[in-house]
């Protein structure tokens, strides 16, 4: 189901009894989606592989850093170089 944001939150409670209940909410922000409510006790697809088995968290939460990794400077202005390849 979804809602506007402008009607979301002009009858909140009504929507949060609803999640409540087990129907997933779309919030839409000017026709996009924006936001999932769902009940807190689903659980996300990612969790129920990991709790299956499937899949393992990493072993670290840091990223990569590619602070060794050359920059690269370009000899001109993006826009000449995109213009060029569009040719």
């Amino acid at each position: 189901m979804d809602v506007a944001v402008s009607t979301l939150r002009a009858q909140l409670a009504d929507w949060i009894e609803r999640v409540r209940a087990g129907e997933e909410v779309v919030v839409t922000d000017r026709g996009t989606p924006v936001v999932r409510l769902v009940p807190v006790h689903t659980a996300p697809l990612l969790e129920r592989l990991t709790q299956q088995g499937v899949l393992s968290r990493p072993r670290t939460a840091s990223r990569p850093n590619a602070s060794r990794a050359p920059r690269v400077h370009a000899r001109g202005s993006v826009s000449d170089l995109v213009t060029e390849q569009r040719r």
